[in-house]
C-alpha cells in the first residue's frame, strides 16, 4: 500500500512540474527544411517561313499548357540577355498586386537573384567523337570546334569531353577559353565508338547545373558499343530540360538508322541535327548552332497542381500567330524533383 502511494505521489508531481527541468520552446527549434521546386525550363527557338528567327517577342506572346493545363510564365529571356522574373497575373487578367513573397506560383524560400541568375549565358557541353571512324578528319574536326568555342559568348560555360569506347572529360566546365583550347588539341584517337552511353553520362553531368544546357556532338560515324539504348538518351535530355545538337558527317548519314536516331533526339530535346560533306559544312553546322543560341528565348514556369508523375507533354504556341511561325522546344518531361535550400542554387528539370 505504502508502495502504490508513493508511485502516484512520484506521477502526479512529474505531472505538475514537468518532465526537466528545462523548458524547450518552439521558436528555438529551426528545423532545416528543404522546399521542392519544380521549375520547367524551355529553351523555344521561333522562326518564320523562310527559317528566319523571330525577335523581339514578350512574355505574354507565349502560350504555354502542360498536359492541357496553362501555366504562367516565372522566368524570360532572349538570346543571351540575362533572364528576368516576369510579373505573374491572377486567373482574372488583371495584374498582380501581391508582393513577390506572397504569389502563390513561387516558392516563398526562393530569391530573386537566385531566379534571375538561372540562365546567365549557356552552360555548353562539347562531346567529340575519337573513336576509328575519326581517322581522316580528325584535324579538321578540331579546327571547327576550336572555331565554335571562340565564337561562343564570354556569359557562356564550356566543357570538353571526348568519346571512343570511354567517355573522357578532358575539360570540366568553366569560362576559361585557353583551357578548353588546349584540351581540344590535346585528344587523341581511339577505337570503338559507344556514342549512346558517352552521351547519357553527358546528360548526367550537364544536368547537375541549373542555367541553359547544351550539348553539342560531332559524331562521324554510327554506334558500335553502346548497351544504352538512344531512347533512354533523349528522354534523360528531355526530363532534365538539356538541349542536344549533333553535327555528323556523311559517313554517318549513309546509315538511315543513325540518321533517323540522330534526328529524332535532337527534335525531342529542342536541337538539331546537321550532316555535313566536308570540313567547310562542319563550321557552317557549328555557326548554325551559335546563331541558334543566341536567338533561343528561356522560358521558364512552376506547374500547377497535375497528379500526373509520370511523362507529362508540353505544347508551346503563341497568342493569335497560328500557322504563321514554327517553334521548336521539347515536347515534354518527367518529373524529377529538384530541392532547393539556403545553401544550394535551385535546379529546374
Amino acid at each position: 500500500m505504502l508502495g502504490k502511494r508513493l508511485f502516484l505521489i512520484c506521477f502526479f508531481s512529474l505531472l505538475f512540474f514537468g518532465f526537466g527541468s528545462k523548458t524547450v520552446s518552439t521558436q528555438d527549434y529551426q528545423p532545416d527544411i528543404h522546399v521542392i521546386v519544380n521549375m520547367v525550363q524551355l529553351n523555344v527557338a521561333v522562326t518564320d517561313k523562310k527559317g528566319n528567327y523571330v525577335t523581339g517577342l514578350r512574355p505574354e506572346d507565349f502560350l504555354i499548357t502542360e498536359d492541357g493545363i496553362g501555366e504562367k510564365i516565372a522566368t524570360f529571356g532572349e538570346g543571351d540577355e540575362p533572364t528576368r522574373l516576369v510579373e505573374l497575373t491572377p486567373d482574372n487578367g488583371k495584374p498582380n498586386q501581391m508582393p513577390r513573397a506572397e504569389m502563390p506560383d513561387l516558392p516563398r524560400t526562393v530569391p530573386a537573384a537566385a531566379l534571375g541568375s538561372l540562365i546567365g549565358g549557356s552552360n555548353v557541353f562539347i562531346l567529340f567523337d575519337t573513336s576509328n571512324y575519326m581517322y581522316r578528319g580528325f584535324v579538321f574536326a578540331q579546327d571547327a570546334i576550336a572555331d565554335f568555342i571562340r565564337s561562343l559568348e564570354g556569359a557562356d560555360r564550356v566543357a570538353f569531353y571526348s568519346y571512343s569506347r570511354d567517355l573522357s572529360r578532358a575539360t570540366s566546365l568553366t569560362s576559361d577559353r585557353g583551357q578548353i583550347l588546349h584540351g581540344v588539341r590535346s585528344t587523341v584517337a581511339g577505337d570503338d565508338a559507344a556514342l549512346y552511353n558517352c552521351l547519357l553520362l553527358t546528360v548526367k553531368d550537364a544536368a547537375q547545373f541549373s542555367g541553359r544546357k547544351v550539348i553539342v556532338v560531332f559524331s562521324n560515324g554510327p554506334d558500335n558499343a553502346s548497351v544504352v539504348p538512344p531512347e533512354d538518351v533523349a528522354e534523360l535530355a528531355q526530363s532534365t530540360g538539356t538541349v542536344i545538337y549533333m553535327i555528323s558527317t556523311q559517313q554517318a548519314q549513309l546509315e538511315p538508322v543513325s540518321t533517323a536516331v540522330f534526328d529524332r533526339m535532337t527534335a525531342a530535346t529542342g536541337g538539331k541535327a546537321y550532316f555535313a560533306k566536308n570540313w567547310r559544312d562542319e563550321k557552317q553546322a557549328f555557326s548554325a548552332i551559335r546563331d541558334d543560341l543566341a536567338h533561343l528565348y528561356s522560358v521558364s514556369y512552376y506547374p500547377r497542381a497535375n497528379p500526373n508523375s509520370g511523362w507529362r507533354a508540353i505544347t508551346v504556341k503563341l497568342a493569335g500567330e497560328k500557322g504563321k511561325y514554327s517553334i521548336r522546344t521539347r515536347n515534354g518531361y518527367r518529373p524529377l524533383p529538384a530541392r532547393y535550400s539556403a545553401d544550394n542554387q535551385p535546379a529546374a528539370p
